[in-house]
């Protein structure tokens, strides 16, 4: 059977607009740091680029480190529109509602990003809403930017729906409070929850009540069928190995590797079956787990900075040394002699 590799993901060219737009109000010129990434305007202008996951962690670390301010990511947050998302967020912008338009945000995020880690979700009950943004720990100068970005983006994008400010009930960041956590607070109403079990803002009835007065039914319809068809198109899988891949990423996680049971159980189906099923395509679950493991620990250790622990740890070992051992019988390498090849080969 043909296996296709793991990437750790990739979004929209589109997110790279509010980076320039920050380092331009911030009084630096971002045009040599994206032509330095090939993000020229041929690049920016092309339908459908997409930048990975990596690549992206870093030309915002180079943005943080051009204009010296940690927090820029708030700053690319609250200059982030709708638009930038592409068909989603154009969809977006036509929903009757705030809160239909964050629903709608969100449940098209595969169109426009994809992120092997998980997928943000959007969470109504009768007092308000939920918009969650999975994790992405452990966090360093790479990756803490993200989070502010989508989180400030949310509000910011939904404030001009309305054509007003809109702040969180509740705002609720995995990471401990920064250097620059003040500047947090003019999103949310209340304290701002720092080293929380999650990257979530609340929203309540009211705000989630508020009309779009851009709405017009029959477009809204349309946008919401060429979105519903286009993610068909993106999550077609081939077979039930695929699916389990694609499981897996959010599975593996703390230290702990997920099992045969357990993945059946997210797909509805006996565990007999399901070993039975993966026979039939001629693999086992023990092997799309290593395979799974084995890809990701070679994007890790090419495309990021993370420390070999934080990879043990993401990908589901019980510790550091567990990992190097499993990685040197994969490859035949350690994993600091396959990073320092990686680097004299790129």
């Amino acid at each position: 059977m043909t296996r296709a590799r793991v990437r750790l993901g990739d979004l929209s060219v589109g997110f790279v607009q509010p980076l320039g737009d920050a380092l331009l109000a911030l009084g630096h010129d971002p045009r040599p740091l994206l032509l330095r990434y090939g993000l020229d305007e041929k690049r920016l202008t092309e339908p459908g680029a997409r930048l990975s996951i990596p690549r992206y962690m870093h030309l915002g670390h180079a943005a943080i480190a051009l204009c010296g301010e940690p927090g820029l990511g708030l700053h690319m947050g609250r200059l982030s529109r709708l638009a930038q998302a592409g068909l989603a967020g154009v969809t977006a912008a036509q929903a009757p509602t705030l809160g239909e338009a964050a629903r709608t945000l969100l449940r098209f995020e595969p169109l426009y990003a994809a992120n092997y880690r998980g997928q943000s979700s959007f969470h109504e009950d009768g007092q308000g809403a939920w918009l969650r943004f999975y994790s992405i720990s452990p966090y360093n100068h790479y990756n803490r930017f993200v989070v502010d970005s989508l989180l400030a983006g949310w509000l910011a994008q939904l404030g001009a729906l309305a054509g007003r400010p809109v702040q969180a009930e509740r705002l609720e960041i995995e990471f401990d409070a920064p250097d620059y956590a003040e500047q947090y607070q003019s999103l949310c109403n209340g304290p701002v929850q720092f080293a929380a079990g999650g990257n979530q803002l609340r929203l309540d009835a009211a705000t989630l009540a508020l009309a779009n007065p851009q709405h017009c039914p029959s477009t809204w319809q349309h946008l919401l069928q060429l979105c519903e068809a286009e993610l068909a198109q993106r999550t077609r899988v081939r077979g039930l190995g695929e699916r389990i891949v694609h499981l897996l990423g959010p599975l593996l996680n703390g230290g702990r590797e997920p099992d045969l049971e357990e993945v059946a159980q997210h797909l509805h189906l006996p565990t007999w079956t399901l070993r039975r099923k993966l026979a039939e395509e001629g693999t086992r679950f023990r092997d799309l787990l290593n395979d799974t493991r084995r890809d990701l620990a070679e994007a890790y250790i090419r495309d990021t900075e993370l420390a070999f622990g934080e990879i043990a740890y993401l990908l589901g070992f019980a510790s550091a040394e567990a990992f190097q051992r499993a990685f040197k019988r994969w490859s035949g390498l350690t994993p600091g002699e396959y990073r320092r090849r990686q680097r004299l080969a790129g």
